[in-house]
């Protein structure tokens, strides 16, 4: 038995794995979870409605816009037509989700190549590109990673002027060339070849049965993407395609989540498009809502999966009951499936291509 973690440099934060190994061999893997749980779903039943949107910043903290966009669909069906969001709010968020998705999977290719010994080469060609989007996420929200950005029926401020323009430019004059220039130094390289094909391998077939989901589900030749398979905003607009990987390992859920930032650029050429003029709330920003008595279910394509949100509400100013289906949290459920019969070298980097985040694991 080994014990690996929880304070390891390659767990992704404070998180154990109990080993069994016969030799190098993995026979057995246990996650064990729970060290940074911080209360999350209990503290939002505390909570106004409103004051939530912060906390849900500090689940996946890497994907503070995206995690605002879920919890506003689950309160915003439970008010009705009265916190419908605006034109220009509705292709606000999509860009604001889409530029997360580029940063996160940035974030996620380049700590993969470190898990797997390449060092800080890709990672800083990936992390320079990261800094350009939260730049731009500071400009527009006043924060670079806790945005608090998203507001039921829109955003709380509109974009600066100059924000379009400099996203336009960095969309359609940077960011493909980067995502090219990672494509051609790690795509055929022959250790990242040697250290990802073929190893943990998941089929179609335990990919569904473990529900995992996002680029792990799609790497295992599943096409289920919630932006296609039940579009919310205004998703059905835009032209992309969903990204699959042919054999299930780790090399498809890394070549995926190349190809999902291409996907995510064709979106966001579209929005900065075609954004239009117009408010960015249905009404006037106001501290005190009202969320009618009910239940709601929302659920987005984060750039780990899919995130959903359960609310109730009993008419007061707090929910009644809320939780969270975090993507890393079940992704992890197939970790064993994966590593049984690789070394323990594997597990690092079949760990990483899970690309876990612990705010969001024990939440």
């Amino acid at each position: 038995m080994i014990s690996m973690g929880p304070q390891h440099p390659s767990t992704h934060g404070v998180f154990r794995l109990n080993l069994r190994v016969d030799g190098e061999t993995i026979v057995g893997l246990k996650p064990v979870m729970g060290y940074m749980h911080r209360n999350h779903e209990k503290i939002g039943e505390r909570n106004t409605f409103l004051m939530n949107f912060p906390f849900t910043d500090r689940l996946d903290y890497l994907t503070s816009m995206g995690n605002n966009f879920g919890y506003a669909l689950a309160v915003e069906q439970l008010m009705g037509d009265d916190a419908k969001p605006p034109e220009r709010a509705e292709y606000i968020r999509v860009i604001m989700a889409e530029l997360t998705r580029l940063a996160s999977h940035m974030w996620s290719v380049g700590f993969l190549l470190n898990d797997l010994g390449a060092f800080f080469t890709p990672a800083l060609y990936a992390i320079e590109e990261r800094e350009l989007i939260l730049d731009l996420f500071e400009w527009a929200a006043g924060s670079r990673m806790m945005c608090n950005y998203f507001r039921f029926g829109g955003v709380a401020f509109d974009l600066p002027k100059g924000w379009i323009e400099r996203c336009r430019g960095i969309v359609n004059d940077r960011i493909d060339a980067k995502i090219d220039e990672l494509d051609r130094y790690l795509s055929e390289n022959e250790i990242v070849l040697d250290r990802c094909k073929g190893v943990g391998i998941l089929s179609p077939e335990q990919a569904v049965n473990y529900s995992t989901a996002g680029p792990v589900l799609r790497a295992s030749n599943v096409a289920y993407d919630v932006r296609r398979a039940a579009p919310y905003s205004i998703y059905d607009r835009f032209d992309f395609n969903v990204v699959t990987g042919p054999n299930g390992d780790l090399y498809d859920r890394y070549y995926v989540r190349l190809l999902e930032m291409r996907e995510s650029v064709k979106i966001l050429k579209q929005a900065v498009r075609d954004i239009p003029d117009g408010p960015i709330l249905p009404g006037k920003k106001s501290y005190q809502i009202k969320v009618p008595s009910g239940e709601a279910y929302s659920r987005v394509e984060n750039p780990k999966g899919e995130l959903g949100y359960y609310v109730v509400s009993d008419g007061s100013g707090t929910a009644y009951r809320y939780h969270v289906r975090s993507p890393s949290f079940i992704n992890l459920t197939a970790l064993e499936a994966m590593c049984l019969g690789h070394t323990v070298a594997d597990v690092v980097g079949i760990l990483g291509s899970l690309d876990i985040v612990l705010g969001e694991v024990d939440r």
